[in-house]
């Protein structure tokens, strides 16, 4: 199995995100990571776009749990902020059911 390089930040909003899904972690397969670095004249983070993908059955399910809400959504990630998360683009379907779809978050060192 290949892992994608991933930050501490990275790491922790990945986690977080699938807590959200309420659902055993095979389900929800992460296709695709990146990140880069992130400032302001005031702040320093990461700017990330994670790809997901949603295995049948209930990927609907699965997919409102994890992304409903998720841009008034409150993370709890150690010496992180999460300032901004929204679902980018259109979920996908693909022919056997499962959905795919994108997440871009940013998140500032406290």
């Amino acid at each position: 199995m290949n892992r994608l390089p991933m930050s501490k930040a990275g790491a922790a909003l990945l986690r977080a995100l699938l807590s959200r899904a309420l659902v055993d972690r095979d389900r929800i397969l992460l296709t695709d990571y990146r990140s880069t670095d992130w400032q302001s004249l005031t702040f320093v983070g990461e700017r990330h776009e994670l790809r997901f993908r949603i295995s049948v059955p209930d990927a609907d399910k699965i997919y409102a749990q994890m992304t409903g809400g998720l841009t008034d959504a409150e993370f709890s990630i150690p010496k992180q902020v999460v300032a901004d998360v929204v679902v980018y683009g259109q979920p996908e379907r693909d022919r056997d059911g499962a959905i795919s779809f994108g997440i871009e978050a940013l998140t500032i060192e406290e």
